[in-house]
């Protein structure tokens, strides 16, 4: 008999867990000739029903903002209790680190360039269906509340029959046929409580407007009252929900700005590091911008402004944090905790200070990682090692529904590999398509007009490999090869150093067959 140590024995029992719950057993077959998971299962108060899925999502949230991924000084009870509850995927990574590209991946399974999502604001496709309608399942009751961003903000669609908006900053991007006085839900929410529009040509109230307001007619508290009162309303329905908050984005600053203290407030790691000529040319233009113009009224050109801009950050993380607390308790109060998968994520990461740059937009770890937590009933918490992609969260979803996956989309399902049966074995890609963005000039950064412009037109496409190595290949910028096990904070670009030119033939094949297998012909 086969020796159990500890950690298999944590393996076993996670397998068990897991195979119980989705109905099959932990020696079943394996992913390739799986059957779907059963599409009903029997909670502990003996009632036989489908799965529920609550998806709530951030935007522009760092793994780094709770306790399981390592941060112990942020006040964010209900993110780690989730951490603790439930499984903690490692190392997760976005399609392309920003917001509508990103999106498109999570909501339908397919990569930008697939979906032809590949800069903000174009709308998703009418036809590419969204998971509720891949799933087709009428029995489900199904919403999307918070931010889009995938076009006509404020109109339900999608497969989702129920629409609580808060964006209304979008209309020009709306299709045609839409009707642009058409005001979001939450315009509605703030008009109730006696508000008046700060932008008067708009007629809309503004971000900046909405986040200097008490923390009960912001946008969390919106979404969480919205939130409690569809899991009420739908307690004896299966319901997929999906809720996106807008927050931590800017503008950094919110009700919670004096929740954490500066001097207290950990500068990353790679804070010091300088972006020197071997970095992209139009990440060293961002840099300067950055330090030229500041963010949201806070300078950034020393230490005392960074800090002040992180606590900021984390103030609006703890204000998303307890609207998610008070879901998991209505989750808790009306018996659904036990027949519910829990989905936590973000749709890109943030800078925060990292090579001293803010938001997203590049390839370091900080922009293209985000948390992503998942709390299935019955399943044992532990953390799964490895590296993940969003690409794989519509399969896994659909897998945990009990519906068949596709061949036509790009992902698999982790069932496997959540369950303990396969350990994840996949390199990690990620795109980058210009969106053309002006970033002016510098004289601190020595660049031609032409150098600037070909930077900012360059298209990237990044390999990250299971071992730690890291590959972003760019068109018209300096590419980049990082080795993240011994070089955490990519810190020294191995690309051209000379060190490595068979790990950069290798990555490079790699990238190229992933291209050609998902007619990625961008870059």
């Amino acid at each position: 008999m086969a020796q159990i140590n500890r950690r298999n024995f944590g393996r076993m029992a996670a397998k068990t867990a897991l195979g119980a719950w989705c109905g099959c057993s932990g020696s079943g077959p394996t992913p390739s000739s799986a059957a779907p998971f059963a599409a009903a299962i029997q909670t502990s108060k003996n009632r036989s029903r489908k799965p529920n899925l609550l998806f709530v999502w951030a935007d522009e949230q760092r793994p780094d903002t709770m306790a399981a991924y390592g941060n112990h000084k942020i006040h964010t009870p209900f993110f780690n209790r989730l951490g603790r509850e439930g499984l903690v995927l490692e190392n997760a990574y976005v399609s392309q680190p920003v917001c509508t590209p990103s999106r498109s991946t999570v909501m339908t399974g397919y990569w930008p360039h697939t979906s032809g999502c590949v800069r903000n604001n174009i709308p998703l496709p009418e036809e590419l269906p969204c998971l509720p309608e891949i799933l087709g399942d009428r029995d489900y009751a199904t919403g999307y509340f918070g931010k889009w961003h995938l076009g006509d903000e404020v109109f339900a669609q999608h497969g989702f029959q129920e629409w609580q908006s808060i964006e209304d900053n979008y209309r020009k991007y709306y299709r045609p046929d839409r009707d642009r006085t058409h005001m979001s839900s939450y315009w509605s929410f703030l008009r109730e409580k006696g508000y008046e529009p700060d932008d008067l040509s708009e007629g809309v109230f503004t971000r900046t407007f909405a986040a200097r307001l008490p923390i009960e007619h912001c946008k969390p508290k919106f979404l969480e009252l919205k939130t409690c009162d569809f899991l009420a309303r739908h307690k004896r329905d299966p319901f997929i929900l999906y809720v996106n908050f807008l927050e931590p984005h800017m503008p950094f600053f919110g009700p919670l700005d004096n929740e954490h203290d500066p001097a207290e407030v950990d500068l990353p790691r790679n804070f010091n590091d300088p972006l020197d000529d071997d970095e992209p040319l139009r990440y060293r233009l961002l840099a300067e911008r950055y330090r030229v113009q500041g963010a949201d009224g806070i300078e950034l050109k020393d230490e005392q402004g960074w800090r002040r801009l992180i606590a900021n950050y984390w103030g609006l993380v703890t204000q998303v944090d307890r609207s998610v607390g008070a879901m998991l308790k209505a989750l808790e109060d009306l018996g659904l905790d036990d027949s519910t998968i829990v989905v936590y994520t973000s749709d890109h990461g943030d800078m925060m200070g990292a090579h001293r740059l803010l938001a997203k937009t590049v390839m370091y770890e900080e922009a293209v990682k985000v948390p992503w937590l998942m709390r299935l009933p019955g399943a044992k918490p532990r953390m799964i090692p490895g590296r993940f992609s969003h690409i794989d969260m519509v399969p896994t979803l659909l897998d945990l529904l009990g519906k068949p996956v596709s061949s036509e989309l790009p992902g698999r399902s982790l069932r496997s590999v959540l369950s303990g049966e396969q350990n994840q074995d996949r390199d990690v890609f990620i795109e980058w398509s210009s969106d053309g963005e002006n970033l002016g000039t510098s004289s601190r950064v020595l660049a031609s007009d032409a150098e600037r412009k070909q930077a900012i037109a360059a298209n990237v496409r990044t390999v990250i490999t299971q071992d730690g190595w890291k590959l972003c290949l760019s068109h018209g910028d300096k590419s980049q090869l990082y080795n993240l096990v011994e070089d955490p904070g990519e810190t020294r670009n191995l690309f051209y150093a000379g060190q490595c030119p068979e790990v950069i033939n290798r990555l490079s094949r790699r990238v190229e067959d992933w291209q050609v297998s998902v007619k990625d012909r961008l870059i």
